[in-house]
């Protein structure tokens, strides 16, 4: 199936994209990312221990002949605007069926829970999901690492928090009590690592805390990326926290868009995309989809 998953699974990253075969890399890459303080360490830990010992049960690959399932179901995390995501979807579906001669399904669920239940239950096979999706994935049981995503030599990246450039704001500190758009709950670079940048700066105390700082009524959490900065774009909210790559890459926003855009503040390092595999599936059929 060379060219199959990894090749499609390309056009979802900004470019150079690579998916890692060789788990002990990952790792490695992880333990030497540049993390900005100390203090990241504890909310990053679980992440990059949790994936690392994914990394290290090494097991002799088994590739089987053909792939014995019946139909392949891929998900993808809601991360760009339903136009790009069909195209995406489309031509994943039409690359993995004519590779593995088999019926596939390319969904996007509406957001990282609804992905993990089906890992567990077996509706879902593969997923594109962020390092903490898959930490959740391994702690329910339902999934574990297929792949992993190195983007330009890197295993992360970091969160912004995005404003239009007209607005004054220069660093987090200064939307107290204004409204602002998470990506999404499940949201790594989204959520998950703003949320302890918050904590960390005394902002707040717990993520039930987020509206004695930004004000009742103020938080709104989207379905992905593009909701959250489309909210800004519309002036319905002050910033949005996302990934650094909605204004780096050309994948989730127009030029015209991104031309609008200013970061407020940088957060990470956030560990990068992995390719989960369902427990429910086969050690060859896994193989098979990864080769």
């Amino acid at each position: 199936m060379a060219g199959g998953l990894v090749k499609q699974m390309k056009m979802i990253y900004p470019t150079p994209t690579n998916y890692l075969r060789r788990k002990p890399s990952f790792q490695t890459n992880l333990n030497t990312a540049n993390l900005k303080s100390p203090r990241a360490l504890p909310l990053f830990l679980p992440l990059i221990l949790g994936l690392a010992g994914l990394c290290f049960v090494a097991t002799p690959p088994v590739v089987a002949d053909e792939f014995t399932h019946n139909r392949l179901v891929v998900a993808l995390k809601p991360d760009k605007d339903p136009d790009t995501m069909r195209s995406e979807r489309e031509n994943l579906t039409r690359v993995l069926s004519e590779s593995l001669g088999k019926p596939v399904r390319v969904m996007v669920p509406l957001s990282g829970a609804v992905i993990i239940e089906g890992l567990a239950n077996g509706t879902i096979d593969v997923a594109h999901v962020s390092g903490g999706d898959l930490l959740n994935a391994q702690q329910a049981n339902a999934a574990s690492l297929l792949l992993a995503v190195e983007i330009a030599g890197k295993t992360y990246y970091e969160s912004y928090w995005l404003a239009l450039k007209d607005k004054p704001y220069t660093e987090v500190r200064q939307l107290r009590g204004k409204p602002v758009a998470f990506a999404s709950r499940t949201s790594t670079s989204g959520f998950v690592v703003p949320l302890f940048d918050l904590k960390e700066k005394g902002l707040i105390t717990d993520g039930r805390d987020l509206e004695s700082f930004f004000g009742s009524g103020n938080v709104w959490f989207g379905s992905g990326y593009v909701s959250a900065v489309e909210r800004v774009l519309r002036g319905e909210v002050e910033a949005a926290a996302v990934s650094d790559y909605v204004l780096n890459a050309d994948k989730h926003l127009s030029q015209e868009q991104r031309d609008k855009l200013k970061v407020v503040a940088a957060q990470g390092p956030v560990p990068t995309h992995v390719l989960a595999v369902s427990n429910r599936l086969s050690v060859a059929d896994r193989e098979r989809v990864a080769a």
